[in-house]
């Protein structure tokens, strides 16, 4: 049996994973001299690379002193909790990154209790030690706190701790070394994580932690094998999560190394694979030995938190920017992204309908970027909670919220956040002006939040936030203060009629720009929505007047992204996302309609 180490890389987003991985990557030599790398190499989807987030959770493979090194770079996320959790049940210890200066973070609390769950005992490493306001001490302090809150062991309480600053490519056992290599993060792997339990010699035990797909060879799992050996063109047994067993045959096997995938014939016990040959495999789904099947316990996946309605099109511009319109082409993107996602799932709702459950709102947009950026045109609904019924009792899910901001905005976030459940649990002075407030408050109350928040704090406060738990539902939540300005005409926006309309409130359309009956133009300075022309041009006349040419200012209009159109429109409304525009629309476009409605639903 080879020497093999199985770790994960786990901490709160931003810390510094993949960055890290690029360094373990570069200096153990697995990148030939004359190949070019990217920076964060590990992120490979072109939203994770201008968002600088991991979405997916990859694995690659080192080989270092003779030992091969499985690693793992998981989200950090909450929205992608799903990924991690699953991660961790495939290795035997983790990294743990812990920032130097921002110390434990909501997100590090939910990794961390996972890790310890499974028996694992992390190596922190304390990174981003060359920030000038790095308190290394302080933070080795806030983790040993959080391993004792969460009943780590007398032998997880032991645990190793290394400083780096992965950007640098330096780790060090004493932040005051002179060391400027890896080495002695290398050194700590092999010597704390412990070797693979199970044998070649034992049966066939192997478990798919994540999902991929490929167009010629179907959807492959990859897994981590337990016990035993497994080879290409094998005949394996298909052990489900729900106890059906399927006969198959092992049709490819696909071995890491570096940012590679290459063919191998067999591989034994410890090591990470993916194997193709199964279409009905999934996340959880044990392979084992024909002869005597014995399978691992299934995986226990969290379930969503929040769902959104996918619809079809059916504004007056619809199939004029979009390559791909109609609900069976919807219906198989959504089914497709349900193959390798299984922290998501979808059902339809009628006739062009589709309701996608999700974790958060991170999950469901970033779903939504990908498919307009593959041709997609589709109407998106306002996210809502999944409440679910316990004992007669309504529970809807809640959100451990982590807030760092400038001391002089503080009050004025408590009160915003009162207003929407929220309740405050902890308050800590951070030093150099800034304070952390730490809140319990239900998931509803933070759909669209994060906009106002970024005003109210000028744009410097940073606002972190995981799943906590289903507890009863807490009553009505504020939500949006102002109206809309709707579109009464079809046709193309004018500057003088935009000018006009400035003073009743923030204008989300520029001149030019195609507008029709039920569209949103701009948000109403008051509370009610309001009904305005936006093609009206100017009266001409042969009469000269001394004010006839004077120059129209024009305030730049509030540009929407698709988290921002999500998080700022109402139940009755909806947004329109093509490849080439993000536009929001009432769901009733005829004013009429949406009056009779507004009238019933007050009544109801």
């Amino acid at each position: 049996m080879r020497d093999i180490r199985n770790i994960a890389v786990i901490a709160h987003v931003d810390h510094g994973k993949t960055t890290l991985v690029d360094q373990l990557l570069k200096q153990s030599g697995t990148f030939s001299a004359h190949q070019n790398v990217d920076e964060r190499v590990m992120d490979s989807n072109a939203i994770e690379k201008e968002r600088g987030i991991t979405i997916l959770s990859k694995n690659t493979a080192i080989d270092y002193e003779g030992v091969r090194i499985n690693i793992i770079d998981t989200p950090g996320h909450a929205d992608f909790g799903g990924e991690v959790e699953r991660v961790l049940k495939m290795v035997d210890s983790v990294l743990l990154l812990v920032d130097a200066q921002e110390g434990v973070m909501p997100q590090t609390k939910f990794v961390v209790k996972k890790a310890l769950s499974l028996g694992h005992r992390p190596i922190v490493v304390v990174n981003k030690i060359d920030k000038p306001a790095a308190e290394p001490d302080r933070v080795v302090d806030e983790v040993f706190d959080l391993f004792a809150q969460m009943d780590a062991t007398e032998e997880q309480l032991e645990f190793p701790v290394i400083y780096a600053a992965a950007r640098d490519g330096l780790a060090r056992y004493d932040v005051n070394d002179g060391n400027m290599d890896f080495k002695p993060l290398y050194d700590t792997i092999l010597k704390e994580v412990p070797k693979p339990q199970g044998a070649d010699e034992n049966g066939l035990q192997l478990q798919v932690f994540t999902l991929d797909y490929d167009n010629f060879i179907g959807k492959i799992g990859i897994a981590r094998i337990f016990n035993g050996t497994i080879s290409q063109g094998e005949t394996v047994l298909l052990c489900k999560a729900d106890g059906e067993k399927i006969k198959g045959r092992v049709s490819k096997l696909i071995g890491f190394k570096g940012m590679d995938r290459f063919d191998i014939k067999t591989a034994g016990s410890g090591d990470i694979v993916a194997v193709a040959g199964f279409e009905t495999i999934d996340v959880g789904d044990s392979l084992c030995d024909p002869t005597n099947p014995m399978p691992l316990d299934p995986m226990h996946i969290e379930e969503p938190t929040l769902s959104v309605t996918f619809s079809v099109n059916d504004s007056p511009l619809a199939g004029t920017e979009g390559k791909f319109v109609t609900s069976n082409k919807i219906d198989e993107r959504l089914k497709a992204e349900m193959n390798t996602n299984i922290a998501m799932s979808y059902e339809q709702i009628g006739e062009g309908k589709f309701k996608v459950n999700g974790r958060g709102e991170l999950q469901v947009t970033i779903l939504a970027e990908n498919m307009r950026r593959e041709g997609f045109e589709f109407c998106i609904g306002r996210p809502e909670v999944i409440i679910r019924e316990e004992n007669g009792i309504k529970m809807e899910p809640f959100e451990h919220l982590v807030i760092d901001t400038p001391d002089e905005f503080s009050g004025a976030i408590i009160e915003k956040l009162g207003k929407r459940k929220a309740v405050m649990t902890n308050m800590v002075p951070m030093g150099e002006g800034s304070t952390r407030l730490e809140f319990e408050i239900p998931a509803r109350g933070l759909i669209g939040i994060r906009t106002e928040f970024l005003t109210e704090t000028r744009g410097e406060g940073v606002m972190n936030h995981s799943f906590l738990e289903f507890r009863p539902y807490s009553g009505t939540v504020e939500s949006r203060k102002y109206g809309a300005l709707v579109s009464m005409e079809n046709g193309e926006a004018l500057a003088y009629s935009i000018f006009n309309l400035q003073d009743r409130g923030v204008m989300f359309i520029k001149p030019q720009d195609k507008v029709y009956i039920g569209m949103v133009v701009g948000q109403h300075a008051k509370d009610n929505d309001l009904d305005v022309n936006p093609i009206k041009g100017k009266q001409q006349s042969n009469v000269r007047s001394s004010g006839a040419d004077e120059a129209i200012k024009l305030i730049p209009p509030r540009t929407m992204s698709l988290e921002n159109a999500l998080e700022w429109i109402e139940e009755d409304e909806a947004v329109e996302v093509t490849p080439v525009s993000i536009r929001i629309r009432k769901r009733e476009l005829d004013p009429t309609v949406r009056k009779r409605t507004a009238k019933k639903e007050k009544n109801s």
